[in-house]
């Protein structure tokens, strides 16, 4: 499965990473730098692995952070900024 943004976000980028404003909530989520990172490639057509290994590849990382990639995603789809979309598998 593809982890995909919410929509229904607004987005400010700061120094610090990134502020989302979850209108339909009216809540606020602060977002370090590698969060934003992960977040930005949550865009519906990267498995989680893959977005692991761009992460990897954007803060020169030698292995690939699965674990922390995964987990942040969960914390990110727990609070409803991602989704992943039943009709994508994770071959597609």
């Amino acid at each position: 499965m593809k982890p995909k943004r919410n929509d229904n976000i607004e987005v400010t980028e700061t120094d610090e990473g990134l502020v989302l404003f979850q209108m339909n909530y009216d809540r606020i989520h602060n977002l370090n730098i590698s969060a934003s990172v992960i977040f930005e490639l949550c865009d519906g057509t990267r498995s989680v692995h893959e977005i692991a290994e761009e992460v990897a590849s954007v803060f020169e990382l030698s292995d690939s952070p699965l674990t922390m990639t995964l987990d942040c995603i969960e914390r990110l789809e727990r609070e409803g900024l991602v989704f992943y979309d039943t009709g994508q598998s994770e071959f597609s």
